[in-house]
């Protein structure tokens, strides 16, 4: 794929943006098989983008060897450091979260694309997660919300009232890449990043949810979210006041997205 600018051509893309570190790597195979099973409207494409937490040897020998496919190294900060950093690349319409042990569903990308396209005051779009177990099952989540648009505000009062736990998975985010670019991309989190991100949409974009599985996320020893670090009380309450506070900040500002001809509009909420 070229990677000159045209402006016809990256309106009608979607990137998809994986975070990967060395241990996780190993998935990559599984992740790229899910994105080339994915059907799009004609005239549409996807590109994905792969950013590197670090700088070793041990995530390229699994990167696909495709030209819709581009790799990129960096200094380790995080999953959100190396999101953030992939949007230098992300020259498209919407970008779409792809973690790299996780598994697109067949539909998934044309099943944003349809909300988002057909709904232009919907910033971002979510779907059905179902747990990937080591044995090859899966495990749904209870309490999924109803098919359709999410009123602004709503994941913010679900999430503060369930111990912080949102009613839709961040792992599944498709969002306009200029409502993503206005709010800085990922919080500068060590962990919750996503869910930071997620909060802050809420806050000034109605979303969307299918309730159609669109994504099937890996279980397994290794990954960052299952590390005893993740959960310590302490840091857990830090970073959960810093996400609320940034979208109570942003709710207070009065404006929110209107829509992708006006981008962010400054009218009262």
């Amino acid at each position: 794929m070229s990677e000159a600018h045209d402006d016809s051509a990256t309106r009608r893309r979607i990137v998809v943006v994986t975070a990967v570190h060395a241990p996780a790597a190993r998935h990559l195979p599984d992740s790229y098989a899910s994105l080339c099973a994915q059907e799009l409207p004609e005239g549409w494409e996807w590109h994905w983008v792969i950013q590197e937490d670090g700088t070793t040897d041990d995530v390229r020998p699994y990167v696909p060897d495709d030209p819709r496919v581009t790799f990129r190294q960096g200094r380790p900060g995080g999953p959100g450091v190396a999101r953030t950093l992939a949007l230098a690349h992300a020259e498209g319409a919407y970008v779409k979260v792809l973690d790299a042990d996780d598994r697109l569903t067949p539909g998934a990308l044309a099943r944003d694309l349809a909300a988002l396209e057909r709904h232009p005051d919907i910033g971002w779009a979510v779907s059905r997660v179902l747990d990937l177990l080591p044995d090859g099952s899966t495990v749904g989540f209870p309490g999924d919300p109803a098919h359709g648009p999410l009123e602004r505000g709503n994941v913010l009062s679900y999430w503060r009232a369930h111990d912080f736990r949102a009613p839709v998975h961040p792992a599944s985010l498709c969002v306009r890449r200029e409502l993503l670019t206005a709010l800085g991309g990922w919080m500068a989190l060590p962990a919750s990043e996503d869910t930071g991100l997620l909060i802050a949409l809420d806050a000034v974009s109605r979303g969307w949810f299918s309730a159609d599985v669109g994504l099937l996320y890996r279980k397994w020893e290794g990954q960052v979210t299952g590390q005893a670090a993740h959960t310590d009380p302490v840091e857990r309450r830090a970073r959960m006041a810093v996400v609320e506070a940034r979208a109570r900040a942003l709710a207070s500002f009065g404006w929110h997205h209107a829509g992708p001809a006006a981008a962010v509009q400054g009218t009262p909420a």
